[in-house]
C-alpha cells in the first residue's frame, strides 16, 4: 500500500510540474528553438550537439519559469476560468510558495545553462521572462494590447537558436526569424481569445484588439495572417533585394511550400472573417499551430538537403 501511495504522489508531482510549467507550450517553444539552431549552424560538432542540448534545457526552464510566475500572479484570476481553474494553485494542490520557488529555480538554471551557450542567448532569455511576467500577464486584465507586448517574448525563441548557434551574432537572419513568430501569434492569440471570449470575459481578459468578437477584429486577425505570410517568404527574397551574403535563404521549390502553408492559414481566416464563429476561431487555432511547425520543418529540410 505504502509503494503505492509514493508512486501515486510522485506521478501527481510530474503531472503538477507538467501544469505549473505549461509542458505543452514548453516542449513547442523549445521546438522553435531548436529549428533556429539547425537554421543556424554551419556544422556540427561534438560541441554543437552539447549547446544543442543545453539550448533545449534551458529553453524549457526559461519558458517553464515563465508559465510558473505567470499562474503565481494570476492565481485569483484562473480561479474564474473553466479552462484554468483546475490548474495546481487555483485548485489547492500546489501553493504559491511551491510554485515560486520551482519558478526561481527555472529561472536560474535556465539563465546559467544560455549562459554557458553564450551571454546574448543568455540576455534575449532574461528579457523574455521578464516581458511576459512583469509587462504581458498584468496588462491582460488592463488593455487588449497585452498581446502585443506578450508577441515579442514569444518571438524570441525562433531568433534565440540561431543567436546560440552564430556565438551572439544577431542580424538580419535573426530578426527575420523573430519577425516570422512575431507576426504568427496575433492570429493564433487572437483566435484563441475569440472562441474562449465568454471564458476570458469571466476573469476580465480582453484579449481582442476590439475587446469585441466583431468585423474589425476579424480582418485584423486576416491582415496579420497575410503579414505573416509575407515576413516568412522573406528569405526567399534576400538574393532579389540584395542581401546575398545572408546565411538565411529559401530555394524556390521550398517558397512554394511556405507560400501554399500560408494560403491554407489564410483560407481559415477567410472563414473566421466570413462566419465570425467559436468554431472557425478554434479551426483557425490549431491551423496556425501547424503552420508555424510545418514553416520550421520546411525550412530545416530544405537547408539540410541543398
Amino acid at each position: 500500500m505504502e509503494a503505492t501511495n509514493n508512486s501515486f504522489s510522485i506521478k501527481a508531482t510530474f503531472f503538477d510540474f507538467k501544469e505549473i510549467t505549461k509542458a505543452g507550450l514548453a516542449i513547442s517553444v523549445v521546438f522553435s528553438s531548436i529549428a533556429g539552431f539547425l537554421l543556424g549552424i554551419d556544422e556540427f560538432t561534438s560541441q554543437s550537439w552539447i549547446t544543442l542540448i543545453m539550448l533545449a534545457i534551458g529553453g524549457y526552464c526559461m519558458v517553464g519559469a515563465s508559465n510558473a510566475f505567470n499562474q503565481i500572479i494570476e492565481k485569483d484570476i484562473d480561479a474564474l476560468m473553466d479552462r484554468t481553474k483546475n490548474r495546481p494553485i487555483p485548485s489547492g494542490r500546489m501553493s504559491k510558495t511551491t510554485a515560486f520557488i520551482i519558478a526561481s529555480f527555472l529561472t536560474i538554471a535556465g539563465i546559467v545553462l544560455l549562459y554557458n551557450i553564450n551571454p546574448k542567448t543568455a540576455m534575449f532569455g532574461a528579457i523574455s521572462i521578464f516581458l511576459y511576467t512583469s509587462l504581458y500577464t498584468p496588462l491582460k486584465t488592463v488593455t487588449s494590447l497585452s498581446v502585443f507586448v506578450g508577441a515579442i517574448p514569444g518571438a524570441i525563441p525562433f531568433m534565440l537558436g540561431w543567436v546560440a548557434a552564430n556565438n551572439g551574432e544577431f542580424g538580419i537572419e535573426a530578426g527575420t526569424l523573430f519577425l516570422i513568430q512575431f507576426f504568427w501569434q496575433f492570429p493564433h492569440f487572437w483566435a484563441i481569445g475569440w472562441f474562449l471570449y465568454e471564458d476570458y470575459e469571466k476573469a476580465g481578459i480582453f484579449m481582442l484588439p476590439t475587446g469585441k468578437r466583431d468585423n474589425t477584429t476579424a480582418l485584423q486577425i486576416l491582415l496579420y495572417t497575410v503579414w505573416l505570410i509575407l515576413a516568412s517568404l522573406l528569405p526567399a527574397l534576400f538574393p532579389v533585394i540584395g542581401l546575398v551574403g545572408s546565411h538565411l535563404f529559401l530555394s524556390p521549390i521550398a517558397a512554394i511550400f511556405v507560400l501554399l502553408l500560408g494560403i491554407w492559414m489564410l483560407v481559415y481566416a477567410v472563414k473566421l472573417y466570413n462566419t465570425r464563429t467559436a468554431k472557425a476561431a478554434r479551426t483557425l487555432m490549431l491551423v496556425s499551430v501547424s503552420y508555424i511547425t510545418l514553416l520550421q520543418i520546411v525550412y530545416i529540410t530544405d537547408k539540410f538537403l541543398r
